[in-house]
């Protein structure tokens, strides 16, 4: 298939048109609740390969765009594209499928469960055995058992769980807890990783550890991610780009160093504006 233009007037290769084309973009995406607008009319894009977080004070409308984009919010108006398919709602059940996961802002892993079934439960799309096969064992079962259990022993290994690994999860500190579900989204090696607030709760020292744990996720596996967070601290050394949200609107957008010095995004965290501010505190 021909690949698109540049401006240039050259003819992009089918490989160079999908390494330029966005992981993900939302075009005019608008969310009302009881009347109150969640989300005003929010244009994104985040490049393949991308740390793309997403920052703003409590309320700002944050969690309500990745529920958007992960398909648990309908919007009122706009479109969400995954690889250059468009959607008006995104079918939540078919996320994995696009090469998407996401971690949530309350911890969501089983803490009945050991770590290593906590992290086979993010490869249970990919099962297509029947189930009378399975439970006849038959041969294409077995295999699909084996490469999960493989798959998942290595991004427990990557995580450095390796020594907790059949422990329970709900026995494991919460930090801990928190390296478990995102080993979970890891596994299936998505191409959009979501993590919502995930250094929510833990100490100072884990959320360096987890910041290292998200920027080798995209080196290592080459996942894009967008991160919705609300500490800027940590956002600020880890993102390559950063939108920032205030009442459900985008006031800047840019890398770490122009949203660091933009006065609208100190007015936001401030609450009030100061004329001779021109940089934000981190």
């Amino acid at each position: 298939m021909a690949g698109r233009a540049e401006a240039t007037g050259r003819v992009l290769s089918k490989r160079e048109d999908d390494a330029a084309r966005p992981v993900l973009a939302l075009a005019n995406i608008s969310l009302t609740f009881g009347g109150v607008a969640a989300l005003r009319d929010i244009d994104l894009e985040v490049a393949q390969r991308e740390i793309r977080a997403v920052i703003g004070p409590n309320g700002a409308g944050k969690s309500s765009l990745l529920n958007v984009v992960s398909g648990l919010y309908r919007p009122d108006r706009g479109r969400v594209w995954f690889g250059g398919q468009s959607f008006a709602h995104v079918p939540t059940a078919r996320l994995a499928q696009h090469g998407v996961a996401r971690t949530f802002q309350n911890l969501a892993v089983f803490k009945g469960l050991s770590v290593l079934d906590n992290v086979l439960m993010g490869l249970a799309h990919r099962v297509r055995a029947g189930f009378l096969r399975q439970i006849a064992g038959s041969p294409l079962a077995r295999r699909i058992e084996a490469e999960n259990r493989a798959a998942a022993d290595d991004v427990i290994r990557f995580l450095h769980l390796a020594d907790v690994r059949d422990r329970a999860a709900g026995t494991l500190p919460y930090g801990v807890q928190k390296r478990v579900e995102l080993a979970r989204a890891l596994v299936a090696k998505p191409s959009l990783l979501l993590l919502d607030e995930p250094f929510a709760g833990v100490t100072l020292g884990e959320k360096h550890e987890l910041a290292a744990h998200v920027r080798n996720a995209r080196d290592s596996y080459g996942a894009t991610i967008v991160l919705i967070e609300h500490d800027i601290g940590v956002v600020m050394g880890l993102s390559d780009r950063i939108a920032v949200l205030d009442y459900g609107r985008k006031i800047a957008d840019g890398t770490p160093d122009q949203v660091r010095s933009d006065q609208a995004v100190v007015d936001a965290y401030l609450g009030v504006a100061h004329a001779d501010e021109t940089e934000l505190a981190v």
